[in-house]
Order: structure tokens, then sequence, then C-alpha cells
């Protein structure tokens, strides 16, 4: 019989074999966690696709999928996730039991916390003591950009960036805080992730940030590179777990020149005629200008693919770009292959990385070069461009051609190709201590070609009877670095070691032949050898090799207490082949401090100022020497000095050089002092700098007597150089709200040098002052003199004050008199205005409004001037021969110029201009519009729309101020490629 109690006990006793039943499932479930959750942009809100979700200290990972939802399982519920996503801040949060967590992201702070990308490694921006720019990709300049330089033009307070050319094969310039050599380069040493490069190593679309190290404590751990600055190219990597993303970018454009000069049209040289000026009609009427141009239409393919897990990932990218120039026959085809894979082992302590970049340039150019714009321009329009015959209309005047016939008789044809393969091992024994490996080789070649038809004026009248050359080079260089950084926090002290080791090396190779005479154009270079004028020694040919190696070993020790009280220091021992037996080795050190001002107590209640930092450096540099081989004796043989030796003619034995071996690099001495601040929240952010800089031991030039030299001139270190300047960087969010956004910033930046001196006691060498630029023929002069005690860039020339009655320029005398120019002497020439500017503006503006965004950039250059040759030789109607502009004939000081063409300074304007430089206007779509679509966007973009100057030429930026133009900067050449101006449409993809 049952009692009343056994039911209950029967109940507990089944409750009791079910809770035993269950009890693993609980356990295996405490253990194994199912979490959910959602991942978007704390902003937006947008969904974020592929965002690495990790459980600390594990493996276990999964990613977002495409309405950014993941799943993963975690081992116990007190597991901390860790969110990761490439340009977003990694969050950390612990679970705490949770099985549903939703997480908003950041995207990465442009503050103090933002990281840049130093020498050999990286920092906080609110650690840095060196003055040091960074730009993101998303501040690059939009549209069709020439190369990596024009993604950050106005954009560094400094570094001045121009596009002096609408040739599709040249390269923008580029120059950071003034001239500081005489002989050596003064251009930034370009690394692209630490690998040294140019500019067009990898594609725009490729990078993923632009790091600028300004001043000498920055710069100086590269050494003997470094004097004209340090730029880091950081390329896009895949650093998440995420899944495969594909990315397209696609644009299209059109150019035009920019701006035409305006000449004598046929019906102007009628009128003329009709006048009694001695011009002649040939009975046509044709714009030759017009005829040699084109508006080009070219266009840029970029794929990326982004793929892999946390343990091994990679990236590959694909690039293409079309580009044709505005001369008829002319353009650039460019394809880059980019790879880079990294893979992890031994709990994430080693780590490592290969990456590969091929690119391919052609360019074809047929004889669209400057000099036949230049016989586009001085053309007689009334003039036909074929003859009777059908053949090209040749007139015989002095270097006067038939331009169509140039371009179209003639063939350059240019292949480079370029090979980098660079890998590195980075192994992480203990905690704070990373060591790391990192080997490139570089390889690239140049192929080039040129050849002139029968139909060519260098056979039509110079009797050539067809030309051809065939050139190339081979450039491979070799680097190896090792490194070693350990980096350890102790209370509120936090320090970094860093170490380490760089060897370089490189081999060029090129060779030349030119021959002419051959019984056919069809050969072009393809059988150099047929041409008869080999066999007539008039043939010519050469060869060359050259090496060169160095050496460093360096080191860095940072430090900061708090992150209130901030030092660096550092120093390279850097040894080079290519310097004399007797300084082969040099050191260059540096140090700079920094006060985080807003950590003091004092300034806890200062809610106005967000951030204040003060800071001071001091770094040395070097400029290294061009040729390997300049402090080292050498001698030539050749056919022209000789003597007959038992009947048979032998080359002489010729001293080219003379041994020099106290042959040092250049070595710049920089202080730099700054303040980055933040006021309002962080509104308003920016930086100023203000520098000095003293290059002593410039190479140069001397003449030398002979004897005791070989030859009358050499190489020494004889000289000194002062530069200093002020730079401004300040950042705007005018406005932030969730509608709408408008960043504003402003670089400002100025700049003056002098040439201290010219002399070296050693060898009792002294100059005055050396001459620079070249006006060329029939003026033939200099343009420019830079003289001791006096600033680089001032010109040389004759002060014209007036025109008198017979239209003969009058001048200024050395006495301040007014005379006739054919009275006038050399020593009557003066110093006048300057090519370099004094003040440098930049003005970036970006505005998002819901799913618009537009970004205007606007730059300036004021405080120079610029020598507009295109006057100087076409605004004189004095050789008739010759097309002119149509401003020849209005009067100068009230009387028609008729004068032999001269230098003088009316062709020297003030050259200040304003340029509203880019616009681009896009439209981005939800992520939701077409399924599988991460992010589309559309954009049309203008480049170099309007200037705003009193410059009569045709822009003044299209000048150089590199290469032979260094110290005669400011001249828009005569035969200079114009300028263009670009519309692009353009989009942007990603899956």
């Amino acid at each position: 019989m049952k009692t009343k109690t056994e039911p209950y006990r029967y109940l507990c006793k089944r409750t009791w074999l079910l809770l035993l039943f269950f009890l693993p499932c609980q356990l295996f479930a405490q253990d194994a966690l199912l979490i959910k959750g959602n991942v978007a942009d704390a902003k937006d809100g947008t969904t974020l696709i592929g965002v690495s979700v990790k459980e600390k200290g594990t493996t276990n990972a999964a990613s977002t999928d495409q309405n950014g939802n993941y799943t993963l399982r975690v081992n116990n519920a007190n597991a901390q996730l860790i969110f990761s996503y490439i340009g977003y801040v990694a969050q950390e949060i612990a679970l705490g039991g949770r099985t549903n967590v939703d997480m908003k992201l950041d995207a990465e702070s442009r503050g103090l916390n933002e990281v840049v990308v130093v020498g050999y490694g990286t920092q906080k921006r609110g650690e840095v003591t060196s003055a040091i720019a960074t730009v993101k990709a998303e501040d690059f300049t939009k549209g069709a950009v020439r190369d990596a330089a024009q993604l950050v033009q106005g954009k560094v307070a400094g570094l001045r960036i121009t596009t002096p050319s609408g040739d599709p094969t040249a390269s923008t310039q580029i120059n950071l805080r003034g001239l500081n050599s005489i002989s050596g380069t003064s251009e930034p040493l370009i690394l692209i992730d630490g690998v040294p490069g140019s500019l067009n190593t990898v594609s725009p679309e490729d990078i993923e940030s632009i790091d600028v190290l300004k001043d000498g404590s920055a710069a100086a751990i590269y050494g003997t590179r470094a004097t004209g600055g340090v730029i880091l190219i950081t390329t896009r990597q895949n650093r998440s777990d995420s899944k495969a993303t594909i990315e397209y970018a696609n644009y299209v454009n059109v150019q035009q020149i920019a701006r035409k000069p305006n000449m004598l049209t046929a019906a102007d040289y009628r009128r003329l005629i009709g006048e009694g000026k001695q011009y002649i009609d040939y009975g046509g009427d044709t714009n030759w200008l017009d005829e040699i141009l084109q508006n080009p239409v070219s266009q840029n393919h970029n794929v990326t693919i982004f793929g892999g897990n946390n343990t091994t990932n990679f990236t590959g990218s694909i690039n293409y770009r079309d580009w044709e120039g505005i001369f008829i026959r002319t353009g650039q085809k460019r394809l880059n292959i980019r790879a880079s894979l990294n893979h992890a082992m031994f709990n994430d302590k080693l780590k490592t990385n290969i990456q590969v970049i091929n690119r391919t340039t052609t360019a074809k150019q047929g004889g669209a070069d400057g000099y036949a714009y230049r016989q586009a321009i001085i053309r007689n329009p009334t003039d036909n461009i074929f003859n009777e015959d059908g053949k090209w209309q040749e007139r015989e005047a002095y270097n006067y051609d038939n331009p169509l016939s140039r371009i179209n008789e003639a063939t350059n044809d240019n292949t480079f190709k370029e090979m980098r393969v660079n890998g590195s091992l980075d192994y992480r024994p203990i905690k704070d201590l990373s060591l790391k490996l990192m080997a490139s080789n570089v390889q690239n070649t140049n192929l080039y070609g040129n050849s002139t038809t029968f139909n060519h004026v260098n056979t039509t009248k110079a009797q050539l009877n067809g030309t051809a050359s065939r050139s190339t080079y081979a450039n491979v260089e070799n680097l190896v670095e090792f490194t070693g950084n350990y980096n350890k926090t102790i209370g509120k002290h936090n320090f970094s070691v860093l170490g380490g080791y760089s060897w370089q090396d490189a081999v060029y190779e090129s060779f030349n032949a030119y021959n002419f005479d051959f019984p056919t154009d069809a050969y072009t270079w393809n059988k150099l050898e047929a041409g008869s004028a080999l066999q007539r020694g008039l043939a010519t040919m050469s060869s060359y090799k050259s090496k060169w190696q160095l050496a460093g070993f360096f080191s860095r020790l940072t430090y900061n207490w708090d992150e209130k009280y901030l030092f660096m220091a550092s120093i390279r021992r850097e040894g080079s082949s290519k310097f004399g037996e007797n300084y082969q080795w040099g050191s260059f050190p540096a140090a700079s401090v920094g006060w985080r001002v807003t950590k003091e107590d004092f300034m806890q209640d200062v809610t106005l100022v967000s951030d204040l930092k003060i800071r001071a450096g001091y770094g040395v540099t070097g400029t290294i020497a061009n040729d390997p081989y300049m402090s080292q004796t050498s001698y030539n043989f050749t056919y022209n000095q000789g003597a007959f030796i038992n009947g048979k003619w032998v080359q002489g034995f010729v001293p080219a050089r003379n041994f020099n071996p106290d042959l040092r690099w250049e070595k710049k001495k920089e202080y730099n002092v700054g303040v980055d601040f933040g006021l309002l929240g962080s509104r308003i952010t920016g930086s100023l700098d203000y520098y000095t800089r003293t290059v002593e031991d410039l190479i140069y030039n001397f003449r030398v007597p002979v004897p005791p030299y070989l030859i009358e001139s050499m190489l020494i270190n004889a000289g000194t150089m002062e530069n200093s300047g002020f730079e401004a960087l300040v950042n705007f969010k005018v406005v932030d709200s969730e509608a709408f956004k408008w960043n504003s910033n402003v670089t400002y930046s100025t700049n003056k040098n002098k040439l201290v001196n010219l002399s070296n006691d050693k060898f009792d060498v002294t100059a005055d002052f050396f001459d620079a630029g070249y006006t060329g023929e029939p003026i033939q002069t200099s343009t420019h003199r830079v003289n001791v005690g006096g600033p680089i860039g001032q010109y040389f020339v004759l002060k014209s004050v007036g025109v008198d009655e017979n239209g003969k320029w009058l001048v200024e005398n050395k006495d301040g008199e007014v005379i006739s120019i054919s009275d006038s002497s050399p020593d009557d020439r003066q110093y006048y205005g300057n090519g370099i500017p004094k003040y440098l503006l930049g003005w970036n503006n970006s505005f998002n409004f819901k799913n618009f965004d537009l970004s205007v950039n606007v730059r300036g250059a004021f405080g120079h001037d610029v020598l507009n040759m295109q006057r100087m030789y076409y605004e004189n109607p004095v050789n008739k021969a010759y097309n002119a502009l149509a401003t020849a004939y209005d009067p100068k000081y009230g009387q028609v110029l008729n004068n032999d063409l001269v230098y003088v300074s009316d062709y020297i304007e003030k050259g200040d201009y304003v340029k509203i430089d880019n616009i681009t206007l896009g439209y981005t779509f939800g992520d939701r519009l077409i399924k599988g679509v991460k992010n589309l966007r559309i954009y049309v973009s203008g480049l170099n729309l309007i200037t705003i100057t009193k410059y009569k030429g045709l822009d003044p930026e299209a000048v150089s101020y590199t290469g032979d133009f260094t110290f005669a900067p400011g001249i828009e050449n005569r035969d200079a490629y114009p300028t263009t101006r670009t519309f692009t449409a353009g989009l942007n993809v990603s899956f």
C-alpha cells in the first residue's frame, strides 16, 4: 500500500536521474558557450563585413557575415573577445556570462593614439617628439593622380609637390624644406614598406598611408640618404582574419591642354602683310598646334583581394593603367602586380611576410616631344601640311621643321620592367622583445629604341638616310636589415630600445649604340649593323658599369614618464664606398624631447585646450654623392689623343678625374622646435614648426692647378649653406553632426636659404659665385647666379627700364644709369627677383551629407617670379621666319619692339598663383542595394581645374626645380610639355 510520500519520493528520484543525465551537457555548455552578435560602425551604424572576432589567448575565431552578424563558440563564460577590423580601433571585451554581444567599432583615431610610422618602427602620435606628418588613404587626393606624391599634394606643410608637365611618362617634382645640396640630390628618400623605391613603385590605389619624416631628429636614423627628408609609404595589407574581400576601382578620364599660347593666325599674317610687314603667305591656313594635339581618353583598373585567416592571410592587387598624352602618338601603359603573404606560427611568436611587386611600363612617344611642340608654335600658319607631291612640306630654314613630320616619321619606344621581392621574419621570444630580419632584392631593366624614317628631316634635310639607336640599362639592388626592438613599461616609466644593422649594395650596367645611313627604313633599330655609317667609323657605341655599397649600424632609445615627459635619442654609424678612403665612415646623431603640457595637473581644468605638446629636436643627416667613383683617379682611352707606334695609331691614355681621398658626404645639421595642439575638444588640432639647417662640406667642382693635379677640375668638399623656415598645419572639424560633416585643414610654409661660403683651405680654393640656367640659342646666356652670402634662385639679368623711339631696349647699367642695350656689357647684369616661392599654402576640404561626399583642394605659391621664355622668344616680331605671339606687336613703354632676342627683366614676371586643384563629388550606395556588394561608390573629379594668377605664360607651376634646374628655378621653358586639365569619372566597389 502506497503512502502519501511515495509519489514525492518517485518524483525526486526521477528528477535526480534527469539531473545526472543532463549534468555532462551542462558541463559541456559551460565549457563551450555559443556567442552571437552584430558588429557595426559606431558613428553611422553601417554593418561591418569581415570583422575578426577572436577568443583572446586562443586561435578560436570567426568573422562577421554580409549582415555584420557572427557566431562563435568559446571555451568558458568568462572568455574575452577581441574585435578587430582594418581601419578601426580594436576592441576587447569580457563576456561575463553573456551569450549575445553586439559591438560598435570606432574608426581609427586621428588623435594622440593614432599610430604613425617612424624609422624602423611605429609610435603613438602623442609620443612623437619629431616633425612627422601623416596622411591616411581617406585624405588622399581623389581622381586620376600621376603617382604617390600627388596623393598628398598640398596636404603636408613644407612639402612642395608640383606637376610641371602633361607628359604621361613624367613624374611629379618633390622637395621638402628647400634646397640642401649643390651637387647631390635634394629629393627625399622614398621607402616602400621599408625598402628603397620610387614614387611609381606601387600604384596609388595600393597605398594605405604616407608618413613624412621632415626634420633631422626623425630622419637621422637613415644617415647619408636622408638630408632631403624621408617619405615612408605603407601599402595596404590584410591585417585581420576576415573573409575574402574583393575590391574593384575603375576610372576613365579625358584631358585637355590647360592653356594654349595665343599665336598669330593666317588671317593675322595676311593683315600684317597688308600693313607692309615682311611675312610670307604660302596660301594655306593651318593651326599647327591643333594639328599635333588631341583630347586623350585614358583608363585605370585596379583589383585588390584580401583573404585568409588569423594564421595565414594574403593581399593581392593588379593595377592596369592606359594613359594617352595630349600630343598625338604619345601614351603610356602600366601594369603593376603585387602579392603579400603573412603567416604566423608558434602561438604568434614568429610572424613572416613575403611580398612581390612586379611592374611593367611601356611608353610610345613617336616624335612628339618639347621640340615638336616648339615647331608647332613657330610654324607659319599660312603654310600647308603637305606639298604638291603629297609629302611633308618642309622649308629650308634653321631649326624650322614640320612638326607633323617629326612626330609621324619617328618612333620612340621605351619598356621598363621591375621585379621587387622582399621578405621578413619577426620573432618575439619574450613578450617585450622583437627581433626582425628583412631582406629585399630589386631588379629593374630599361630598353629604349629610337628610329627615324627616310621621310624624317634627319634624311630630307640632313641626308642621314635613316637613323636608329638602341640603349638599355639594368640595375640590381640588395638590402639586408636586422633589427631588435625591446619595449618595457615599469610603473609610469615607458621605454623602448632599438638596435640594428643595414647592408645595401647596387650594380648598374648600361649599353648604347647608334647608327645611320641604312639601305631601308624597315629595320628601325632591329638591324643596327646595316647602317653604312658603321663602316665609315661614324656610328657610336658606349657601355658603362658601376657598383656601390652602403653599411650602417644604428640604435635608438625612446623614453617617456607617464606619457608626459618624452625623450628620444638615436645614432647611425654609416660607411659608403662612394667616398674617399680617409672619410668612408661617418656618424649621424639625433635627439629630441617633448613635454605633454596637458598631462600636468594645472591643465586639467583648462577645458579650452584638449592637447598641448611642446617638442624640440636636433639631428645630423648626410647627402651621398651621385657617382660611386668621384674620389678615385680615372683614365679614358680616346681616339682624339694618341700616337703612331710602329706605324700603328695607338689610342691615348688620358686622365679623366683627380684622386681625392678626403671626399666625403655633405652633412646637414638641423634644429627643429614644434608645438602640437588640440582645442575645443580636438575640434581644432594642428602643429607648428620652426627649423634651421646648416649644410656643411658642400660638394662642388673647383678649378685646380695642373700640375700637381692631373686635370684642371676636381670635386671637393667646400661650402656651407643655411636654410630656415616655418610650417603650420591646422585641422578643423567645422561641422560634425550626424547628417552633415565638414572637415578642413590648412597648410602653410615658408623657407629662406643662403649660400654662406664656397671655399676649402686645404685645397686653397674659393669661389664668390656660380652661374646656373641657360636660355638656349640664339641668346645663349646663363639665367641665374648663386652668390656667396645671397639666396639661391636669383635671376641675374639686364634690368629693362624702357624702349627707345627705334624699338630698342633701354636698360640700367651697373651705376644705375639708363643706357641703350647695345651699349651694355655683362657687368651691367644685376640680381632681379627669385624663382623659389617664399610661401606655400594648401587648403583642403571634405564634406559629407548623407551618402554624398565632396572634396575640394586648393593650393597656392607666393613671393616668387617666373621667367616667361615663350614671351622672351615669341613676343618679339623681329624674326619674320618664325611665328610670334599675338601680343608681339603690342607697344612696350609706348613703342613696338624692334630688337634682337635678348634676356632682360621684362620677361621675368610675378609668379604668384592659386589653383583650385581638385574637386571630387561622390555618392555611396547603401550596403543592401545589391546582394553581395559591400560597398559601391561612384564619383566625378576634376584636376588642375582653375589657376588664378597674373602671370602671362601658360602655367606658373610649369617650371622645374630639380636636376639641371635645381639652381635655376622658375623657368617656364619654351620647349616644355604643356600642362593638362583632367576630368575623371570612376567607381569603387567591394564584394
